[in-house]
């Protein structure tokens, strides 16, 4: 049986999917596949190299730091990122949080980060590779419009995965998995709108139609998503972990006593499904 996990995006929401790894971790739960969007892949490499705790010490201690995240990276004409790139993606994984290269080496996972071709507007699957540092693939997956540059791989031109696929449980059937674990970083009576931010960035990109499309259409096909997942869940096909409520909880939060109870929740949760999961995926 080949078993998957999905890890949806949502910048620091996502540390209540990283407290669901590290009680995965505990309970040595761990799939043959994984696919991430944006800080879902980002932050899921560390589950995949059994780092527990790496995650959360990472936003708790980055979240108000000026040169992991804030508008003077943007601005700056050698980065034109939100993110400090080679801060964010180079220098704590090598020096100061250092990534376990060699534990996720050993790891037989497959893992893939979604993201978004520029040109056509759809999504792209990419294997993560654990030897380029920094890692494109893991740049180009949390590729906001408007914070990020354009990401050129291979020559092609990539944005965030979840423009054009936030929830890729089909990729992980089609790509074989017969039980898959998603992970979502909203509550259950989430519904996506189209925001003004989304809008301008659609303006913004109006030399490339096919992601400008993207963008606009991206509330509606979410909201399909979720009602396709339910169905699914339904079935029997899947298992979807969700918080309780991110209500006041912003992409960017700073406060770290709220980043450390949306972390609470997802292992609390992963812990309390995880006699369920050992029996989903037969292990």
């Amino acid at each position: 049986m080949k078993t998957g996990m999905v890890f949806e995006g949502g910048a620091f929401r996502t540390v209540f999917s990283c407290g669901v790894m590290d009680a995965f971790l505990d309970l040595d739960i761990m799939p043959n596949y994984i696919i991430g969007v944006s800080a879902g892949a980002a932050y899921g490499t560390s589950y995949v190299s059994k780092q527990k705790g790496r995650n959360l010490t990472l936003i708790k201690e980055y979240c108000n730091d000026k040169r992991y995240m804030g508008i003077g990276n943007l601005l700056n004409p050698k980065n034109k990122c939100y993110y400090g790139l080679k801060f964010a993606y180079e220098t704590i994984p090598t020096e100061i949080l250092p990534f376990d290269y060699d534990t996720y080496r050993a790891n037989p996972v497959d893992f893939y980060a979604t993201v978004t071709n520029v040109e056509t507007g759809e999504a792209e699957y990419l294997l993560y590779d654990v030897n380029q540092v920094p890692s494109k693939t893991l740049i180009a997956t949390c590729a906001l419009p408007m914070l990020f540059p354009i990401v050129k791989i291979k020559g092609k031109q990539y944005l965030d995965g979840g423009i054009s696929d936030s929830i890729p449980f089909k990729k992980a059937l089609e790509d074989g998995c017969d039980r898959v674990v998603v992970v979502l970083t909203r509550q259950p009576d989430y519904r996506k709108t189209t925001s003004g931010s989304t809008k301008l960035a659609a303006k913004m990109y109006s030399k490339y139609p096919a992601l400008a499309k993207a963008l606009l259409n991206r509330a509606d096909n979410y909201n399909r998503c979720l009602d396709e997942l339910a169905e699914y869940e339904k079935e029997g096909k899947v298992i979807v972990i969700r918080p309780d409520s991110t209500d006041g909880f912003s992409r960017m939060e700073k406060d770290k006593a709220k980043i450390q109870a949306l972390y609470d929740d997802g292992f609390k949760k992963g812990m309390d499904y995880g006699d369920r999961i050992k029996e989903f995926f037969n292990v």
